[in-house]
């Protein structure tokens, strides 16, 4: 068991609020929502309820919210989508070289039908140069897709005036918002966002369900065929109680937005603060001004990553050293060496990701694990 959890960008622990919502709809309610009986019009009121609450934490229309499976498919409903509605004007997107393996590993997917991708460098903390993106601009570019916020790092994008620029020039603007709902607050009218990825398990609702947020009037084509579902834009019964789940934790998201902000801020910072005086040859890797309040990305010299989380589990504490999606696979992290981290640094990295069940108690027995174990193994 893990007595002290410190991988909330991972996933997060389910709230009891939405738990209780999701209830009904696996025992009484299970209803399919395209049956036109009272069981399936409820399930789809149900559908419709939280639709509403998805696209209320992010200043949109109801009818501009997709559910999908989760943030990659919501990643992959998005650049494929539109690359195959927009390939008669152009055959060009540009994205960045720290994104979520569902974005690069989509590019990579386009490129073998003949699309042409630009992976924008960062800087040191991890943002992309403004200039650069400009610069990279072609006549056939149809889709700009930088994610909002890192979800190893916890950097935080210009994402206005990337809107801005794309715009300019009359391109879609994508964003990988899955680390930023529930941390950032998030207007995609007042930033002029086209299409949006979210994932519910990173924001204390349930796995296995996420949704696009897409600009009337964006053109895209479903990547899922069968029925008609989402307005015939994803085929296949909606996972009518993970959308409960999802819509309620939204909801709740909403409600105390500031106030989670705050504390998990001030709780980073903390952490922070402690580190710094408790143990030598640290880097905390990432910008310290536009960050995620519960991120914090630190290497220590001397130290192999996946041996500090090993001990620290024995200390049963939860941590990583990068990317769940990317763990196992030996390699330094692509978002680390990216921002100019050697091989060395890059591989003795851990990810502290804070969140809403996490107290200064906790971050002080972190500390103190961190303290012995890194003295331990160097």
């Amino acid at each position: 068991m893990c007595d002290f959890y410190f991988d909330n960008a991972a996933t997060t622990r389910i709230k009891d609020e939405a738990l209780k919502e999701m209830i009904p709809f696996f025992c009484f309610e299970y209803g399919n929502p395209s049956s036109i009986y009272r069981l399936g019009r409820e399930a789809k009121r149900a559908v419709e309820l939280a639709r509403e609450r998805v696209a209320n934490l992010i200043g949109a229309n109801k009818n501009e919210i997709y559910f999908t499976g989760g943030g990659s498919e919501s990643d992959n409903l998005a650049l494929k989508g539109v690359a195959f509605a927009l390939k008669e004007k152009g055959n060009h997107i540009i994205t960045s070289k720290i994104e979520h393996p569902a974005i690069l590993e989509s590019c990579k997917y386009l490129e073998k039908f003949g699309f042409n991708v630009t992976y924008l460098n960062v800087d040191s903390e991890g943002k992309i140069m403004l200039d650069e993106l400009s610069q990279a601009i072609r006549d056939k570019t149809i889709l700009i897709s930088i994610m909002f916020a890192n979800n190893e790092i916890g950097t935080i994008q210009n994402i206005k005036k990337i809107s801005t620029i794309a715009h300019s020039k009359n391109i879609i603007f994508h964003t990988d918002a899955v680390q930023a709902i529930g941390n950032v607050k998030i207007d995609v009218e007042e930033m002029g966002i086209d299409m949006l990825s979210m994932s519910s398990h990173k924001i204390y609702g349930p796995k296995g369900v996420g949704a696009l947020y897409v600009r009337k009037g964006v053109e895209f084509e479903k990547i899922i065929d069968g029925g008609h579902q989402e307005k015939d834009k994803r085929a296949g019964t909606e996972n009518v109680a993970g959308i409960v789940g999802f819509g309620k934790a939204c909801e709740l998201a909403r409600w105390v937005l500031n106030e989670h902000i705050d504390k998990i801020k001030k709780l980073r910072d903390y952490f922070f603060d402690e580190i710094k005086i408790n143990i030598d040859g640290i880097k905390i890797n990432g910008s310290l001004e536009d960050r995620l309040p519960g991120n914090a990305n630190i290497s220590f010299e001397g130290i192999n990553g996946m041996d500090l989380i090993l001990e620290l589990d024995n200390r049963g504490i939860c941590a990583s050293s990068g990317s769940a999606c990317s763990s196992g696979s030996g390699a330094p992290s692509h978002v680390l060496t990216a921002i100019g981290l050697d091989s060395n640094l890059a591989r003795g990295a851990l990810r502290i990701s804070l969140g809403e069940f996490n107290t200064k108690e906790d971050v002080d027995y972190l500390v103190r694990c961190l303290r012995e174990t890194v003295n331990g193994l160097r």
